[in-house]
């Protein structure tokens, strides 16, 4: 179902100028969301929906408890606040627009919109080097601490034989489940700050490894660009990543292979 909120005007001190942060000026805001309200729809009950008071509530919230430079800036932050707060709401677009914006020419009106989406993410972890239990558990650890990520379930882990005739040591395995409203890319950017800070080196390809972090499934996008291909290739060929799969989402298709995980 779709919800909006048109024209919520909040007066607030956003911008790089010195004025704009000690002079309050109207900033409005148009709200898109997309939930799940069906049930709210057929029993008529307003605890299963969203609560558009609340929302204007936290966009009100985030707007007047500090100053941004960038409306680029608050649109996302009310965008992440919305989606954190209100578990219905599936994806959210934020127009944020600022009619008094200092620009030396005559304008109806300045907009900058901010677009996330909830997605169910499923990675694969991997370990052949150190504590590697220990190490996946601390990479879990440090997904879960993302903003934007909620890791909701984990598989077992498991061990088995290096492939691809580089590596020489025993990995652990095991796959994470992900409620996600980071980009692709975005989530792609923070899994490759913890391997580092984990100690991964990529200096020999399909060696041993302190951690590798794969992203498996996102949603059901099919992403081929620079440094990133989801679903990840080759993976239904990998055992020590099925296997893990095939304990948290059996029933997910491929939205390449359009096989079940289950049938892999």
């Amino acid at each position: 179902m779709k919800i909006e909120i048109s024209a919520l005007e909040i007066m607030a001190t956003h911008g790089v100028l010195a004025e704009e942060k000690s002079n309050p000026q109207p900033f409005l805001f148009d709200i898109t969301m997309q939930a799940d309200c069906e049930e709210a729809a057929l029993r008529d009950d307003l605890a299963k929906t969203v609560n558009y008071s609340e929302v204007c509530a936290t966009v009100t919230k985030v707007a007047t408890a500090k100053s941004y430079n960038l409306i680029e800036a608050l649109a996302r932050e009310c965008a992440f606040s919305i989606l954190e707060n209100f578990a219905r709401v599936t994806s959210i677009e934020v127009k944020l627009s600022k009619p008094q914006a200092p620009v030396k020419a005559k304008f109806g009106n300045i907009s900058v919109s901010y677009y996330a989406e909830r997605n169910r993410v499923y990675l694969s972890l991997g370990s052949s080097q150190g504590d590697r239990e220990r190490t996946i558990k601390s990479a879990i650890g440090k997904l879960s601490a993302l903003r934007g990520v909620e890791v909701l379930r984990t598989s077992s882990m498991i061990r088995t034989a290096p492939v691809g005739g580089v590596a020489k040591n025993e990995f652990v395995n095991c796959a994470a489940e992900l409620d996600c409203f980071l980009t692709p890319r975005a989530l792609l950017d923070k899994i490759h700050t913890i391997e580092a800070h984990l100690g991964r080196v990529r200096n020999e390809r399909w060696g041993d490894r302190t951690i590798d972090i794969d992203i498996i499934f996102f949603g059901d996008k099919v992403i081929a660009e620079d440094g990133l291909a989801i679903p990840h290739p080759l993976y239904s060929d990998r055992q020590f990543v099925t296997g893990p799969l095939k304990q948290l989402c059996p029933e997910k298709v491929c939205p390449l292979t359009h096989r079940a995980v289950k049938d892999m």
